[in-house]
C-alpha cells in the first residue's frame, strides 16, 4: 500500500550510491503484486479462521477449500498481478501459465498437498516471465506477414508459456523449495531455542526498506502454514504484522518529535494500526534511522510476551491492522495475541521517545519543517544539490524529473518555466530515468535524489520536498538571477518567498491572455466529477484509476501502478490537490492521454494532508502539460483554488483549467 511521506529530509545515512533507492523501489514493485489481491488473502483466512477443525465453527467439507486457495489461487493471483504489470493482459496469461509450472514443482505429493505455497516462486517467475514474452514480442514486432498476427500472437505465447512453465517446474521451483527450506530450518531453530525474538533484528530494518510483503507472504506464510497444520496456529504470522512497535513509533513522535511533523502523526496512527497499512511509518523510520533501535525491540519485546502467553494466528493478518488481528487469532489466543501487540507499542513509544530526547531536540537537524524549509543550515558538505556545482549564470538548462515524467514534474516544471523565463533558462520535465545528458541542473523530489544523480551525477541535482512553493525553488532562481554558485560547496542562500516578479528589470504591464477551447478527448465533461466521497486515500486512487478505465483511457493494470507509484513518492501537489498517476514502466497499460477530475468536497486524508481534488492522468506524450500548467496557475489563486474545491458546475472547472495561448 501507498506510504506516506513527511515534510522531512530523509537521512543520508542511508542512502548510500543509490542502494536504499534501489531497494525500495525492489521492494515497492513487489508490494504492487501482492496489495491487489489482499482481499484473496482476506477471504482466505476467514474460511481458515472459521472452518479448519481448531477454528470456530469447524466444517471439513468447508476446509477444504484451505488447501486449495493456499496452493493454487493466491500465487496464481500474485504471479498474475506481476505479468499484468510488466506486459499487460499477454504478460498476465503467460506468467499463470509459468507460475502454475512452479506450483506444481512446489509438491511432494500433490493427492495430499503436501508441499510448499510457492509465493516466493510466483513474485519470482510471473515478472520474469511476463519480460521474456515481451521481450520475444519486441523481436517479431513489424516481421510478421498482414493477417498472421492472431496467429503469431496466441502460438508464441503459447510456446514460450509451455517452456517456462517446465522451468518453473523442474528450474525455479527446486531452487525455491531449498531455499525455503534453509529458512525454515533456521526459524524453527531460533522457536526451538527460544530465540525467535532475534528475528526482529533483520525483519525491521528490511520492512522500512519496503521488502514486508516479500518477508510475510514469501517467506514466513509458507512456514506459519505448515505450523498450524500442525499445531493449529503459528505466532510466525506476527513476526513481521505486528502492528504495535510502529504504533509506539508514531506514538512517539505525536509527542516528542519535531513539530513539524507532529500534526500528521494521528492520520498516520489511525491507517496504521487500523487500516492495516504499515508502510505509513516506514519514512518516519527513515528520517531517524536511529529510531531503528525502537521498533527492533518493541517487536522483539512482543515476541517474547507472546511466546510466553501462547499467541498465535491461524492465517496471515492482511492488511496487518489490529481488526485483521482480531480476526484470525487462534481461539484462546486472544490474550497472548493483545499482550503482544500492546507490549510491541509500549516498548518502542519508551525506546523511541527516549532516542528523541523525549522533545528535548523537537526539531532535529536532520528534518525540515512542515514548509520544506530546513530546521538548521546545512553545511557545503551537506548541500542539497548533490555532488556537482555550476554558476547559476551559465545554467541554461533546467531538468525537472519525476518518476513517470507525466504528473508532478509537469506542474512544477510550468511554475518553473514562468520564474526562470526572464533569464533565458529552458526548462523542461522527464522520468528520472531519462534525464538527458545536456541537463546542467536537476530538480526532483528528495526520494528520488538518489536515482536523479546516479542517472546524471555529472548534473547538480536539487531535491525538494513540497510540491509548492518549496524553498528549494527559490534557491535555484536566486542563484540564476544573482548569478551566483550552485551545487557542491554552494552557501544555502537565504531568501524571500517568491513574489509574482522577479526579474531584474521592471516588467512591463501584462497582457491577459485568451483561454483556449479544451480538448474534450484529453478532459471531457464525462471526466469530471463533483461531489464525491473517499474514506481514505486508497480508495481515492481506486475511484481515479476506475474513472480512466471507464474512459477507455487505460487498462484495469494501470490502477496496480498508480498504487505502486505512491509508495515510492507522494502525489499529493500541495493546496488540496493530487495527481494519481502510473509508474514509468506502466505507460503499455496507457491506451489513450486522458485526464480526469474527481472533487471531494469533504476532503480525503492524503498522507496526512487534506485533498479536495484529486486529478488522475495517464499520458505516453504531452497532451495533457496545458491543463497542468493551467492547474499551477489555479493553484497560486486561492480564490481559484477554492472554486474548484467547492464548485457544483462542470462548465466552470473546464473554464478555469483551460489552457492560455501562448
Amino acid at each position: 500500500m501507498s506510504a506516506v511521506l513527511p515534510d522531512a529530509r530523509v537521512n543520508k545515512n542511508l542512502e548510500g550510491p543509490g542502494l536504499r533507492a534501489r531497494v525500495q523501489k525492489f521492494g515497492g514493485y513487489l508490494a504492487s503484486m501482492i496489495m491487489p489481491n489482499i482481499g484473496a488473502f482476506i477471504a482466505w483466512g476467514l474460511i481458515t479462521a472459521l472452518f479448519i477443525p481448531s477454528g470456530w465453527l469447524p466444517n471439513a467439507t468447508l476446509a477444504g477449500l484451505v488447501g486449495p486457495m493456499l496452493f493454487f489461487l493466491l500465487p496464481l493471483l500474485i504471479g498474475y498481478t506481476g505479468g499484468r504489470m510488466v506486459h499487460g493482459q499477454r504478460g498476465a496469461v503467460i506468467a499463470s501459465i509459468a507460475t502454475f509450472g512452479v506450483i506444481i514443482g512446489g509438491f511432494t505429493d500433490i493427492a495430499t498437498l503436501d508441499g510448499i505455497p510457492m509465493f516466493l516462486g510466483a513474485m519470482i517467475m510471473g515478472p520474469l516471465a511476463a519480460f521474456v514474452l515481451k521481450l520475444s514480442d519486441k523481436a517479431i514486432e513489424g516481421k510478421v506477414a498482414p493477417g498472421f498476427e492472431m496467429l503469431v500472437d496466441n502460438f508464441s505465447l503459447g510456446i514460450l508459456g509451455m517452456l517456462l512453465a517446465i522451468a518453473g517446474l523442474f528450474g525455479v521451483a527446486p531452487v525455491m523449495a531449498a531455499l525455503i527450506a534453509v529458512l525454515t530450518s533456521g526459524v524453527h531453530f531460533l522457536v526451538n531455542a527460544n530465540l525467535l525474538p532475534l528475528a526482529s533484528i533483520f525483519v525491521e530494518p528490511a520492512k522500512v526498506l519496503f521488502l514486508n510483503n516479500a518477508i510475510n507472504h514469501g517467506i514466513l506464510t509458507p512456514i506459519a502454514t505448515a505450523d498450524v497444520a500442525a499445531m493449529g496456529k503459528s505466532i510466525l504470522f506476527t513476526v513481521e504484522s505486528n502492528p504495535g512497535a510502529g504504533l509506539g513509533l508514531l506514538t512517539a513522535y505525536a509527542f516528542f518529535g519535531p513539530r513539524s511533523l507532529r500534526p500528521s502523526t494521528p492520520g498516520a496512527i489511525i491507517i496504521h494500526f487500523f487500516g492495516g497499512i504499515h508502510e505509513i511509518y516506514f519514512p518516519y523510520v527513515l528520517m531517524k534511522p536511529i529510531l531503528l533501535l525502537g521498533m527492533i525491540a518493541g517487536s522483539a519485546s512482543g515476541l517474547v510476551v507472546g511466546g510466553l502467553l501462547g499467541s498465535g494466528l491461524v492465517a496471515p493478518p492482511a492488511p496487518g491492522s489490529i481488526f485483521a488481528f482480531l480476526a484470525v487469532t487462534a481461539r484462546g489466543a486472544y490474550v497472548g495475541m493483545l499482550a503482544q501487540v500492546f507490549t510491541a507499542a509500549l516498548v518502542s513509544f519508551l525506546v523511541c521517545a527516549a532516542l528523541m530526547k523525549f522533545g528535548r531536540s523537537s526539531d532535529d537537524s536532520d528534518t525540515t519543517t512542515a514548509d520544506g524549509a530546513a530546521t538548521s543550515p546545512l553545511g557545503a558538505d551537506e548541500s542539497p544539490a548533490g555532488l556537482a556545482s555550476v554558476s547559476g549564470g551559465d545554467v541554461r538548462k533546467l531538468v525537472i524529473a519525476c518518476d513517470a515524467g507525466m504528473g508532478s514534474s509537469v506542474m512544477v516544471a510550468s511554475t518553473m518555466k514562468k520564474r526562470l523565463a526572464p533569464y533565458g533558462v529552458e526548462v523542461t520535465h522527464t522520468p528520472v530515468d531519462q534525464i538527458p545528458e545536456d541537463a546542467q541542473v536537476v530538480l526532483t523530489q528528495e526520494g528520488l535524489a538518489t536515482r536523479a544523480r546516479n542517472r546524471r551525477p555529472e548534473a547538480v541535482v536539487v531535491p525538494f520536498t513540497n510540491y509548492m512553493g518549496d524553498p528549494a525553488f527559490d534557491q535555484i532562481e536566486e542563484a540564476i538571477k544573482n548569478k551566483l554558485p550552485l551545487g557542491a560547496g554552494a552557501p544555502i542562500v537565504a531568501v524571500a518567498p517568491a513574489t509574482a516578479t522577479t526579474t531584474e528589470a521592471p516588467a512591463a504591464a501584462p497582457t491577459r491572455k485568451r483561454k483556449k477551447s479544451l480538448d474534450p478527448s484529453i478532459l471531457s465533461r464525462d471526466g469530471i466529477l463533483l461531489g464525491q466521497h473517499a474514506a481514505s486515500k486508497e480508495e481515492a486512487i481506486r475511484q481515479a484509476g476506475d474513472l480512466l478505465v471507464a474512459l477507455n483511457a487505460t487498462d484495469p493494470s494501470y490502477t496496480d501502478a498508480m498504487f505502486a507509484r505512491e509508495t515510492q513518492v507522494s502525489t499529493f501537489m500541495g493546496n488540496g490537490v493530487a495527481i494519481p498517476h502510473g509508474t514509468n514502466e506502466s505507460r503499455g497499460a496507457i491506451k489513450k492521454a486522458q485526464l480526469g477530475f474527481i472533487q471531494y468536497p469533504d476532503g480525503v486524508d492524503w498522507d496526512g494532508k487534506t485533498c479536495h481534488v484529486c486529478i488522475p492522468i495517464a499520458s505516453n506524450s504531452d497532451e495533457h502539460v496545458g491543463i497542468l500548467s493551467a492547474l499551477a496557475s489555479v493553484l497560486a489563486d486561492k480564490a481559484k483554488a477554492e472554486r474548484l474545491q467547492t464548485t457544483t458546475n462542470i462548465d466552470e472547472v473546464l473554464e478555469l483549467l483551460a489552457p492560455e495561448e501562448d
